[in-house]
């Protein structure tokens, strides 16, 4: 046969060959691992719709933590489930709130450990919206105070990152602000800067008991049909004093990852969040995928759009699975 042609299967003989001309790589350090925190002792429930995560009492968390630090995974969010709820949220800003508790102790143990707070209110809300509401509206100015409360308790109780989560408008620029007031000047914002109103969040509303008591989220959480917004929402957070990026959902806005990786040098953050997870977990459960193999295509997928961390219910699964196969 009297033809030129280029042979680009030379560099895939073998799975050592293959391995050295690897373009992207998972390590365990780039995992963020969520971890719910519940009032209570002995509680270890595990969440209905998340098979394999579990809410976990504060005397059931060490135990938790040491297992996620075995597995070389160097940073955890936390997300608290509070057994009080009013329609301002005072257990999300209060010194001695769930989360607030688990993240003093889990930096007195391991004090290495990365902790990223989650800043918002709707877990913390009986209407369960991210911020105070009147006459059926969200309103955002007046929020804007609460979130920036809540910011600064979290930092005195040892948060190493705030991580407001609501997309008010001027979010980021009021946790700045109060942050440094405070004299947190040196606590990094981890902004989720581009939040879209998703369907994939319904496990996680299961998960912290969040889910809204009347109307959706769609004033303030983006249209997933719009694409040049992202990078206005994250410019905007980039000037107000955002030290990361964070996109949400992550597998169905690859396309606005890599947009917002190419236009910001700054870390980007995907959260391969839980309705992602959760149809991954059943399918497998019934026998249709593989989950091991779907996880990690997926998760180097999340990488080579370009984000620099994840946040994934996956991170022990996916953890170990890189240490086995090394």
């Amino acid at each position: 046969m009297n033809i030129q042609f280029t042979r680009h299967r030379r560099l895939r003989n073998s799975n050592n060959l293959r391995a050295m001309v690897r373009e992207t790589h998972l390590r365990p350090e780039d995992f963020i691992y969520p971890i719910f925190v519940v009032e209570g002792d002995n509680k270890k429930n595990e969440v209905p719709s998340m098979p394999g995560v579990y809410h976990l009492s504060l005397d059931l968390l060490n135990q938790e933590i040491e297992e996620v630090i075995s597995l070389g995974v160097k940073s955890v969010i936390l997300f608290g489930v509070p057994d009080e709820k009013d329609d301002v949220g005072t257990q999300a800003y209060h010194d001695n709130g769930i989360v607030q508790r688990a993240t003093r102790q889990v930096k007195e143990t391991f004090p290495e450990l990365v902790v990223v707070a989650d800043t918002c209110l709707c877990q913390y809300t009986d209407h369960g919206h991210c911020g105070i509401v009147e006459n059926g509206q969200v309103l955002n100015d007046p929020t804007l105070d609460l979130l920036a409360r809540t910011a600064i308790s979290q930092a005195k109780a040892g948060a190493d990152i705030i991580a407001p989560s609501n997309m008010m408008d001027g979010f980021v620029a009021a946790i700045r602000h109060g942050l440094d007031e405070a004299g947190f000047e040196h606590i990094p914002v981890m902004s989720y800067a581009v939040k879209y109103a998703s369907a994939f969040y319904g496990p996680f509303r299961d998960a912290a008991h969040s889910t809204p008591q009347f109307g959706d989220r769609k004033t303030y959480q983006m249209d997933p049909a719009n694409r040049d917004e992202a990078l206005r929402e994250a410019q905007s957070d980039l000037e107000e004093g955002a030290d990361f990026l964070i996109v949400k959902p992550a597998l169905s806005y690859l396309d606005i990852i890599r947009d917002v990786k190419n236009q910001f040098n700054v870390p980007i953050v995907a959260y391969n969040v839980s309705g992602e997870y959760s149809m991954i977990k059943a399918a497998a459960q019934n026998g249709w995928v593989d989950e091991k193999a779907l996880v990690m295509e997926m998760l180097v997928g999340m990488k080579r759009a370009g984000v620099d961390l994840i946040i994934t219910y996956f991170a022990k699964d996916a953890a170990r699975w890189i240490r086995e196969d090394q």
